[in-house]
């Protein structure tokens, strides 16, 4: 366990990110914001931002 010690927490700490990240996203979506950060209307991509 004690050599494994140091992967453990590094997987925590990178779980841990990337379940915060995903929430963050999650949130912009349900607040209809853009989760790319810019506008729709300006976007080269419009007709996917809305998915």
């Amino acid at each position: 366990m004690a050599s494994n010690a140091g992967t453990i927490v590094l997987s925590a700490v990178l779980a841990v990110i990337v379940g915060s990240i995903v929430v963050h996203l999650v949130r912009q979506k349900k607040r209809g914001q853009s989760t790319c950060g810019g506008g729709c209307a300006e976007c080269s991509g419009t007709c996917h931002c809305k998915l």
